[in-house]
């Protein structure tokens, strides 16, 4: 039995406007925009794993920086965790607040 959909939230930070922009088009297809290049986003486990494939095949590695944050289903105990594509996380032991 597949597991319910998931919330993950999406940011990122990409370097060339025009890849920006794809990136935009992208995440506008997954979630919903609540900032700039900002997205919460109700994702099945195949919605995610096309998400991904896109995003890795659009950003540059060495310059772009894709951060998904999982926060579990809805009824869950808030934890998360976070996955990068492109650039990693600089501080990845800082606690992050979401308000």
């Amino acid at each position: 039995m597949p597991r319910p959909p998931q919330v993950y939230l999406v940011c990122y930070d990409i370097a060339d406007p025009a890849r920006l922009r794809l990136v935009y088009r992208i995440m506008r297809g997954y979630g919903d925009g609540i900032q700039k290049s900002v997205f919460r986003c109700e994702l099945s486990d195949r919605q995610l794993a096309v998400m991904k494939d896109r995003l890795v095949t659009t950003v540059k590695h060495d310059e772009d920086q894709v951060l998904i944050l999982h926060t579990g289903a809805v009824s869950s105990d808030r934890s998360w965790r976070a996955e990068t594509i492109g650039l990693p996380l600089l501080y990845p032991e800082q606690v992050v607040l979401v308000f």
